[in-house]
């Protein structure tokens, strides 16, 4: 099996894999907000940028080649990564403290493992709706990132196409698939992979708020992405 290092160390990879890929399924964590085993390539959120021969580079889009020497870790890509994460923070609106997500956010998880606190830029506040049209499930935009997941999974593993990626810049928005606009008139079904993949808040079953008590919760009780701090 052919290999490439990671901070030093051997990663072996199969043909097909992208850094991450391999990575990932060798256990070595790299930071990412966009990746998911069961999706195709994105490179989205750049959270997962890695140095290669000096170049900056997505782990979640770069093929693995054997002879690669690839910098995950370091100083300078740490700062980079919470920069990138204090920017969608203030973004949106992320209130941790009362979230549903909280425990299971992986931006949270991130931040935290990061070394974030506090958030660097002046806040935006934008204002943005919730959809509740649905009858099972949430559409929260305050907390959306963009990072495509539910574009992805609605077009790659439901078939539906019920979600997309509109406007430009700062207008930027997720945009629902229907006649109205609206979640609850779109083909959104509880059980797609799409209405469970958010990473963030922004997509969340309805009645099940807090079933699992805070402090019980995934990154509660499982190491975050990445285990060092970087400057605030």
């Amino acid at each position: 099996m052919n290999h490439f290092l990671l901070d030093g160390t051997e990663v072996p990879f199969t043909e097909g894999d992208t850094l991450m890929d391999a990575a990932q399924r060798a256990g070595h964590a790299i930071a990412h907000l966009c990746w998911d085993a069961t999706l195709g390539q994105s490179g989205a959120c750049r959270l997962c940028s890695v140095r290669i021969d000096g170049r900056l580079a997505a782990a979640c889009t770069t093929p693995a080649q054997a002879g690669l020497a690839v910098e995950n870790r370091t100083p300078e890509l740490d700062a980079r990564r919470l920069r990138l994460t204090q920017m969608l923070f203030v973004e949106g609106n992320h209130f941790c403290p009362g979230c549903e997500k909280s425990g299971d956010c992986l931006l949270q998880a991130t931040a935290y493992a990061l070394g974030m606190t506090g958030m660097h830029y002046d806040m935006q506040a934008p204002v943005r709706p919730v959809d509740a049209s649905h009858p099972d499930i949430w559409l929260d935009l305050n907390r959306c990132i963009l990072c495509k997941l539910c574009v992805r999974a609605s077009n790659e593993s439901d078939g539906k196409g019920v979600f997309a990626i509109g406007g430009h810049g700062i207008g930027t928005h997720l945009l629902v698939n229907s006649p109205t606009g609206l979640l609850g008139d779109s083909r959104l079904a509880a059980e797609d992979h799409a209405a469970h993949i958010c990473p963030v808040g922004a997509i969340l079953p309805k009645r099940r708020g807090f079933a699992v008590p805070i402090g019980e919760r995934h990154f509660d009780t499982t190491a975050p992405p990445e285990a060092s701090h970087g400057p605030d």
